[in-house]
């Protein structure tokens, strides 16, 4: 079984924990597989009250490999592995048990979009948040871009993916990103407090009380990835990226048509 992502479940609250710290937790296909299969656990856990997802070693999680990008060996398209992702990871709101994602280092492209479709974000001191997708030839694809303009609006949003601007764990309070910072020691027991609390409340409480708050958001949120699957599917079949590609290759600025 893959044990760079585990899940460990202690009574009512589960943790599940990047574990490829060489790499600052960055997720390749098996990875990714691993999380969905951990997602799907928790779903059919009902006596599971509260998840935290922490990270191993300098990082909550860098992103995607980039020693995985184009090597695709999954034997899917390009497009049912974008069905797959959305699919794997909207598990997230069909839990009973708030998610409280503990960051510290960085928390990149996909993997930070993950972070924002939890419930509850907390920081390090040490945390950067960073959506560098556009300097690899595509478009941020994890519904990340929707809970950023819900949460900040147009501005920050397209700073942060036009521009690959890295926000701080400062920066990131301020604009509500996360709730929470705390010294780099005090993280992983701070996260743990908060799921004490979420424990010790009413079970039914909580529920409905996620429900409603979920319901605010998720619609804006599925359209944005149906938006993302569909562009960033588009995006790869196109003479830019093609182009963008074989400039890296060859070494000599790229000539982009905008086609």
């Amino acid at each position: 079984m893959e044990q760079r992502v585990r899940l460990e479940i202690d009574a009512a609250i589960a943790t599940i924990t990047n574990d490829n710290p060489a790499k600052h937790n960055a997720f390749d296909d098996a990875m990714d597989v691993r999380l969905f299969e951990i997602l799907a656990e928790l779903r059919d856990s009902p006596e599971v009250r509260a998840v935290i997802w922490r990270g191993e070693g300098p990082s909550w999680s860098s992103g995607r490999d980039v020693s995985a990008i184009g090597t695709n060996q999954t034997g899917l398209t390009h497009q049912e592995l974008m069905v797959r992702g959305h699919r794997g990871i909207q598990q997230l709101w069909d839990l009973e048990a708030p998610v409280i994602v503990a960051v510290h280092g960085w928390a990149i492209g996909g993997s930070f979009q993950r972070a924002l479709l939890c419930d509850i974000r907390i920081a390090a001191e040490d945390a950067r948040f960073m959506l560098p997708e556009l300097g690899h030839g595509v478009i941020p694809d994890t519904g990340g871009m929707a809970v950023l303009y819900e949460m900040c609006g147009h501005g920050l949003v397209s700073d942060m993916v036009l521009t690959g601007r890295r926000l701080s764990a400062d920066e990131a309070l301020r604009f509500g990103i996360v709730s929470r910072v705390v010294p780099n020691d005090e993280l992983d027991a701070t996260a743990r407090q908060m799921a004490e609390a979420i424990v010790a409340a009413p079970a039914i409480a909580v529920k409905l009380a996620r429900r409603v708050i979920g319901r605010l958001a998720r619609p804006q949120q599925r359209s944005s990835m149906g938006d993302e699957s569909t562009y960033q599917t588009l995006l790869n079949r196109s003479a830019d990226f093609a182009e963008f590609r074989a400039a890296r290759i060859e070494g000599r600025p790229p000539r982009y048509t905008g086609n």
